[in-house]
């Protein structure tokens, strides 16, 4: 029995399929037995490949003008070659060649490997009626029904954005997983979602989490990111006492010392694992926007700088538009949208942001949406 074992652990260990998975490329999926025809769950390579401009083809956008004069401004070299632009752009580029199926171009963009896994390993298993979503999970396939996962997945390209190249020109991101995801063209079933606001919440904890590593990692500080995260932070504080399971962060100063920009990333992330885990209720929703909406007085608050008031009032408009989403005809009854609406304008430029007018516009939201509200 010992030398069976021997043998049999020799060979698992020469055995190929325990090294990297590699990635097969879009076309793996793209036939019409498969992803690649009509009707439901057979027309997720369609629907990408058509309709989702923002993940299928965003290596275009490094061949334009644009992209040239961000590239040069920071001597990154051609867009459509640098690291810098690739991880995001064209993530294929920076897998090494062995680890590529034949046929496979970066030209790709983000496709269907980038966010479900290699599919080496799970491709032919996958729709086997015998194997589980665990079955298909342990074979390496990502498991995006966790949001913990998909917040992850998402967060790392959407959220993180290196400062020089933000003030060289690139636009500025903004990760919010529940809303962008309603935006873009769906090809998964939408019946086995959790609910919007579970996933928003979700989202901005992971986002929290990239912002603070960022922060610890770049040289030089940056005010603007810096404002942004205190923001998130004030955000989720307040989100996170509609819960009680919830962790909380210690006290500590709003300053983004070293040391508490490392206590707000193991939160942040502590944050957004638990808030993956537990079950979602409307009566939950209702009483986050009753916290969020009662904040009127935060923006009377002189001691914060007004760039902290823009952005904590740009993060609470996107919070408070998910929120109202889900409780659906109910908002949709109440004049709540349009006062929201007048909330989206208040923080259309940062810059001009005016807290009185924005605080003014808070009350008459939670004065709109008093039916809807839970106790807090």
């Amino acid at each position: 029995m010992l030398a069976l074992t021997a043998v049999c652990a020799c060979a698992q260990g020469t055995d190929s399929s325990f090294g990297p998975a590699k990635f097969l490329g879009e076309r793996s999926c793209s036939s019409s037995s498969c992803h690649g025809g009509a009707g439901n769950n057979r027309d997720q390579y369609i629907v990408w490949s058509k309709y989702d401009y923002h993940h299928a083809r965003p290596f275009a956008t490094l061949e334009t003008a644009r992209a040239e004069r961000i590239a040069g401004a920071l001597n990154l070299g051609d867009p459509a070659r640098s690291p810098a632009c690739t991880v995001c752009h064209a993530p294929f580029q920076t897998v090494p060649s062995g680890e590529l199926a034949e046929g496979v171009e970066i030209t790709q963009g983000v496709s269907c490997e980038s966010c479900h896994g290699r599919a080496e390993k799970w491709l032919r298993g996958h729709t086997r009626h015998d194997w589980s979503h665990p079955d298909r999970v342990h074979a390496g396939m990502r498991d995006l029904k966790n949001l913990y996962v998909r917040a992850n997945t998402c967060a790392a390209c959407h959220q993180t954005l290196d400062s020089n190249i933000r003030r060289a020109g690139h636009p500025e991101l903004i990760f919010e997983l529940d809303g962008q995801a309603v935006s873009q063209p769906r090809h998964w079933p939408t019946h086995e979602d959790k609910p919007g606001p579970q996933i928003w919440l979700v989202g901005q904890a992971a986002a929290l989490r990239e912002m603070s590593w960022q922060l610890i990692r770049e040289k030089t500080s940056d005010p603007d990111l810096t404002a942004r995260w205190a923001a998130l932070v004030w955000l989720l504080q307040l989100a996170g006492q509609a819960e009680s399971h919830l962790p909380t962060l210690e006290a500590g100063p709003m300053a983004p010392t070293p040391e508490r920009l490392e206590a707000v990333r193991r939160w942040s992330d502590q944050f957004a694992k638990a808030t993956a885990d537990f079950g979602w209720s409307e009566g939950l929703t209702r009483k986050s926007l009753a916290l969020l909406a009662n904040t009127s007085d935060a923006f009377t608050d002189q001691k914060i700088s007004n760039p902290i008031h823009a952005r904590r009032a740009e993060r609470l408009v996107l919070a408070l538009d998910r929120l109202l989403a889900a409780l659906g005809d109910a908002a949709a009854s109440s004049a709540s949208p349009r006062v929201l609406d007048r909330l989206f304008d208040d923080v259309q430029s940062l810059p001009d942001f005016d807290p009185k007018q924005f605080a003014k516009d808070v009350q008459q939201l939670r004065a709109s949406a008093s039916g809807l509200l839970g106790s807090n």
